[in-house]
């Protein structure tokens, strides 16, 4: 693999890390390693739902709906995004979840990125 350049379809990449495309976890010299920042190409069935909230958040994020309805969680309000384009940015520090209200697509953005947020995979 050129370390340089990497050409991909984010339904097909997405589906082999959960999601992920670029970010930490991916292998170093791979050019989808980052510690600066990570990107999601989110695919949740309807009802799909975070299945622990994120707390004591160090990164900043960006999440953008490209289809469905989706509603994000914070501790003192929810917002829900219903329109392809609608997005949320929320700060550190900021506690949060998700659900999916209808199957969706969502791109996310987060910086930087830091190990330590993976949900464990059901048993």
């Amino acid at each position: 693999m050129d370390d340089t350049l990497y050409v991909g379809r984010a339904d097909r990449d997405a589906a082999l890390d959960r999601g992920w495309l670029l970010g930490h976890f991916k292998e170093a010299g791979d050019p989808r390693h980052s510690e600066d920042v990570e990107i999601k190409w989110g695919v949740h069935p309807v009802g799909d739902r975070r299945a622990q909230w994120a707390r004591g958040e160090v990164r900043t994020a960006l999440l953008v709906l490209i289809s469905g309805r989706f509603r994000l969680d914070f501790p003192d309000r929810s917002v829900v995004l219903g329109e392809q384009g609608e997005y949320v940015v929320w700060g550190k520090g900021v506690d949060h979840s998700w659900e999916a209200e209808e199957e969706s697509v969502v791109l996310t953005v987060r910086w930087p990125s830091v190990p330590g947020y993976r949900v464990p995979d059901p048993e």
